[in-house]
């Protein structure tokens, strides 16, 4: 789909997904924070109800939804203060089952989409290796051919998803000296001898996106779980980033303005000095300076969901939508939190888990300074 959804469609997407969210994830969540992961009966709920994956092909059970469809779920989740499902959902639907649907073949497809939809299949992405960060040229984790094979013996880290993960797109080197030219995508069982998940990472924020480390130990997969080409897996991560980069920004928007609604609320009711916080000028600039902070970026992001749906929407724009939204998100939650005063310091009060969610976001999908970079280099060609 290439065109906006109809509001009504759009609505009932979102009254689908709100009472879900209110049913399934609020009485809940806290636990799920506590124990540091998502269960996978969610998931399975999540697809019964058609929210997972929306905007794959019906033939594969979706709901063949738009684009904009994806992007408001991920955004509905995020508003309601569920930071860590929210990654957890983006990776998922947001960039496993797009990089499948677009590099996979019909077998590849017909193989993992189906159960990515229904929520019994949970995907992650491993990119990301210990001491290599954002430079995906330098990759360790390599994949040798062998026959009908390939063997795979390498790590991940910081991988979103990692524990409950039944598949993992795995960026590996087919090709040791050939740097950013040799790297293959490779789509992997992680039930197979020689996968293995170390122990969930301890993070300050976004607890119940559970996040851990992979370990490929002599693994074999059949020459069939190639990605796409051989040598084009830098290729096909950058063309996919955009969507990965526009999906942080809408999870920006979307807690960003989930922390100013929990904001107004108690600034109303709060009394201080024989009113309420909001009677004073600096709390109404205050509010003031954040709800434009919020719509400038949210005009941003809407502009740049339509070049996606049109198929115009490139590097740069990515890297300038996840750098502002981000950026504006960590400043908006930070400036929420100070209207709380020493409440706002306080696990019982949600601004605080807003303000530790906020904080990956400037780091994962690309450092603020690599999105700073990218943009140089557009401009400068260089």
């Amino acid at each position: 789909m290439t065109t906006r959804t109809a509001p009504e469609e759009m609505d009932i997407f979102r009254d689908t997904l709100l009472r879900i969210l209110d049913k399934e994830v609020a009485p809940y969540f806290e636990t799920w924070e506590k124990t540091g992961l998502v269960p996978r009966e969610l998931w399975a709920t999540l697809g019964a109800a058609g929210v997972l994956c929306v905007d794959m092909p019906e033939q594969y059970g979706s709901a063949a939804a738009g684009f904009d469809v994806a992007q408001m779920i991920c955004e509905e989740i995020s508003r309601r203060g569920y930071g860590g499902l929210a990654s957890g959902y983006n990776i998922h639907a947001n960039i496993v089952a797009p990089y499948i649907l677009h590099l996979g073949n019909d077998e590849q497809r017909a193989a993992w989409l189906p159960g990515m939809i229904r929520g019994e299949t949970i995907g992650c992405i491993g990119m990301t290796e210990p001491g290599c960060g954002s430079d995906l040229a330098a990759l360790k984790t390599s994949a040798v051919r062998d026959g009908d094979e390939y063997v795979i013996n390498g790590s991940k880290t910081f991988i979103t998803n990692g524990i409950n993960s039944d598949l993992a797109i795995v960026a590996a080197k087919t090709e040791p000296t050939a740097g950013a030219k040799g790297v293959s995508l490779f789509l992997v069982d992680a039930t197979l001898p020689g996968f293995s998940k170390g122990k969930q990472i301890q993070k300050i924020g976004q607890h119940s996106s559970d996040t851990a480390e992979l370990f490929f130990d002599d693994l074999r997969i059949p020459a069939s779980a190639l990605l796409g080409k051989e040598g084009m897996g830098f290729v096909y991560l950058m063309q996919e980033l955009c969507r990965e980069r526009l999906g942080c920004a809408v999870q920006a928007v979307g807690q960003a303005q989930g922390a100013l609604d929990i904001t107004l609320d108690y600034v109303q009711a709060r009394k201080a000095f024989g009113q309420s916080i909001a009677g004073f000028q600096n709390t109404r600039f205050k509010l003031a300076q954040v709800r434009t902070d919020i719509e400038v970026c949210r005009a941003y992001v809407e502009k740049c969901i339509d070049r996606y749906l049109a198929g115009s929407m490139s590097a740069e724009d990515a890297a300038i939508v996840k750098l502002s939204a981000t950026e504006m998100q960590c400043q908006v939650v930070n400036e929420c939190l100070q209207l709380f005063g020493g409440y706002g310091y306080t696990a019982e009060y949600p601004i605080s888990r807003f303000y530790v969610d906020a904080r990956i976001q400037t780091i994962y999908g690309g450092t603020s300074e690599i999105m700073k970079e990218v943009i140089a280099r557009s401009l400068l060609g260089k």
